[in-house]
């Protein structure tokens, strides 16, 4: 056997004990790792099943009479849910820092190997040249049969080979890990993005919760004056409609069709998440539509069936269930043209201006705008750039509405003014006189459905 068998044997044993050794500190730290991932899956589990039992007493809640109980009690629901959905997020977001956390632990251990390797190898090689082994070409010159020379060749050939495929593999393996890495960032910055929808949620919560406490303060918590509550609110409501009906009329603005988006085109975007959207399909028992959708543009039965309240001129938007707190969306980008708050505004009586609450008005380049009324929250001011998808608020049951709901609208821009509405029809006592909000003659309005 030549002298290159030696070191030869030498350095693939250095190889191997370099490669097999294993991190047994490390594999305790992986699996401690594990462990705590697999306990927050369990939890949240748990949280989800309790989040589902909370949306059934809601939605059972939904199909009562609407009381000052009921209204407390699904708030109170609301909360617990939000709170059990918050914790559902925070359980992912710590997953995902614990896998973040084995996924580097394991990339080091993976770095670590080949740097040793390295090292280990250099150092043979170091060896070999300082000591008086010959290079494998003399090796071959000198050796005594065409055989010793075949073997110190292929000997030399295998190492070579073992320790390309070697380096190659934990380096694959590294990058792989690093990949991995990266989309678990990616999904913790997704987590963190929700945890921000979850808070924004949870202060409009808080805030409604404060009025409610307002609202039976007012009430004296007796029923008696809640209902007396509702029934003004319906009342005031029937006379801005009448007062509205009158002003449209006078409206001398026309409606170019030409210039609005084909019907079906799809042109708007749902005004909520993607995620809010699938479970609304998960609810089409209660809603008897895959849209939470409470009432529909035009003449519903609803409105047929309360000309007080709709004139026989129908409703001009589409009402969407969602609880107080869920961020709204724009549909499509454009340019806010206002937003306001009609609940600020009553007459000398102390009749109070109920109609849109908050709303917001956004202004597209495609001939129409988009309206958002009863919000809780305003995220957006006149003249903002918006893009499709950003949240301009948070829905609520501000204005004329007895429970949570968005109404969604959509105008045709030729056919639309934000104005004073007292200036504009020459009143100065009147709930909504001081007001200022859109308005849009007969023909301006336009089904939602007719473009999302």
């Amino acid at each position: 056997m030549t002298r290159i068998g030696i070191p030869l044997f030498f350095l693939v044993l250095c190889a191997g004990v370099v490669l097999g050794t294993p991190h047994l500190a490390r594999a305790d730290t992986a699996s401690d790792i594990q462990a705590q991932i697999n306990a927050n899956n369990d939890q949240i589990a748990s949280l989800e099943a309790d989040i589902a039992a909370y949306q059934k007493q809601l939605d059972t809640l939904g199909t009562q009479k609407n009381t000052l109980q009921s209204t407390i009690n699904s708030l109170a629901l609301s909360q617990k849910q939000l709170a059990s959905q918050i914790k559902v997020t925070q359980d992912k977001i710590s997953s995902a820092n614990l896998q973040i956390q084995k996924l580097t632990n394991s990339i080091g251990d993976k770095e670590a190997t080949i740097a040793s390797d390295q090292n280990a190898i250099a150092k043979a090689l170091r060896d070999i040249a300082e000591g008086d082994e010959l290079p494998l070409i003399t090796q071959l010159i000198s050796s005594n049969s065409l055989g010793d020379a075949w073997q110190a060749a292929d000997q030399a050939a295998q190492f070579n080979r073992a320790l390309t495929n070697d380096v190659s593999d934990l380096r694959a393996t590294r990058t792989a890990l690093a990949t991995n890495r990266d989309a678990v960032s990616a999904q913790k910055a997704q987590l963190v993005s929700l945890q921000s929808d979850l808070t924004l949620q949870k202060r409009s919560v808080d805030a409604n919760v404060a009025t409610q406490k307002q609202l039976l303060a007012q009430t004296k918590n007796q029923e008696a004056n809640y209902q007396k509550l509702i029934a003004q609110k319906q009342a005031s409501e029937a006379a801005f409609e009448q007062e509205l009906v009158n002003l449209q009329g006078q409206l001398k603005l026309i409606v170019n069709p030409s210039l609005l988006p084909k019907v079906g085109s799809g042109v708007l975007s749902w005004p909520f998440s993607s995620a809010f959207m699938f479970n609304c399909t998960q609810r089409k028992s209660v809603f008897g539509n895959l849209f939470c959708i409470t009432q529909y543009f035009g003449n519903t039965p609803f409105a047929t069936a309360n000309p007080q309240v709709y004139n026989g001129h129908g409703h001009n938007g589409v009402d969407i269930a969602a609880p107080i707190g869920t961020p709204i969306h724009a549909a499509l980008s454009g340019i806010v043209l206002g937003t306001g708050d009609t609940d600020l505004f009553h007459n000398s009586k102390g009749q109070q201006c109920y109609s849109f609450g908050n709303w917001v008005m956004i202004r597209h380049n495609n001939g129409i705008n988009t309206m958002y009324a009863h919000l809780s929250e305003i995220d957006v001011s006149e003249g903002q750039s918006v893009t499709t998808g950003q949240v301009i608020g948070l829905s609520g049951m501000t204005g004329y509405a007895t429970g949570p709901h968005l109404h969604f609208g959509v105008y045709a821009t030729d056919g639309t003014k934000i104005i004073n509405l007292g200036a504009y029809l020459g009143t100065t006592d009147g709930p909504c006189s001081k007001a200022v909000m859109p308005v849009a003659t007969l023909t301006a309005y336009l089904n939602p459905l007719s473009y999302l």
